[in-house]
């Protein structure tokens, strides 16, 4: 593979230049944003696991690879851009099961395993297939398949806090709503350039910002974690 290959695959990008991508460069902030306000939710309400502060700093890390693949556009940026995110959902996933769905250590290690293998290979296999071969045919859902195991995650925790009642319910079905949503925008990006120049892709950051954001604020409030206050929710 060749790292250092430029990734054309987004109707903003119009040449091989480090502000190519203005706009779905700088909407990574939003990640940014959410990384915020989860450090301030757990300050404020004395969350001081590790796990907590893992996600918000993942959170942040995402937005930063995010920025440098809508930017430098190679091959090494994309692997920039994914590995985080996968972090990010393993961890959550997890993390959700221990401390959400009250799982025991010894399960949540158990099924740790295959978690942890699934976004390796994932990540592995984005980086030696986006942007390979400019010959091949379009995929119709413009990459987006990529991310039906977090939505199957996201779907499925919604039904099960539902039926449990527990209190993350809303918070989590919010979240599924917006990344619902932010996958459409994602999935249209490619197939609109000739309507909309700059495309839809910047919608998928911002969106995903919140979702990520909905996540941390559910986890931070309602996950059954030490801490060093006992201010209300």
């Amino acid at each position: 593979m060749d790292w250092s290959a430029t990734i054309d695959i987004y109707c903003e990008r119009m040449g091989a230049g480090f502000w190519a991508e203005p706009v779905n460069a700088l909407t990574n902030a939003a990640f940014l944003l959410a990384a915020i306000w989860g450090a301030v939710t757990a300050r404020r309400l004395g969350v001081t696991h590790w796990v907590a502060w893992v996600l918000i700093c993942l959170a942040g890390v995402i937005g930063v690879g995010s920025f440098l693949f809508h930017t430098y556009a190679t091959n090494w940026a994309a692997l920039a851009d994914t590995a985080p995110i996968w972090t990010f959902v393993a961890i959550f996933v997890l993390a959700a099961m221990r401390y959400i769905g009250g799982m025991s250590p010894a399960r949540v290690a158990r099924v740790s395993g295959f978690v942890i293998l699934g976004a390796v290979l994932t990540v592995a296999l984005l980086a030696m297939t986006e942007g390979a071969d400019p010959n091949a045919a379009p995929d119709p859902l413009n990459g987006s398949g990529q991310y039906a195991p977090a939505l199957l995650a996201l779907l499925v925790f919604a039904v099960l806090t539902r039926w449990r009642g527990h209190p993350s319910a809303n918070w989590i079905a919010a979240a599924t709503g917006v990344f619902l949503l932010s996958l459409t925008f994602r999935t249209l990006d490619r197939d609109i350039c000739e309507t909309i120049p700059l495309g839809t892709h910047f919608l998928w950051h911002l969106l995903n910002g919140l979702m990520i954001g909905l996540l941390l604020q559910m986890f931070l409030r309602t996950a059954d974690l030490p801490r060093a206050a006992t201010e209300a929710r």
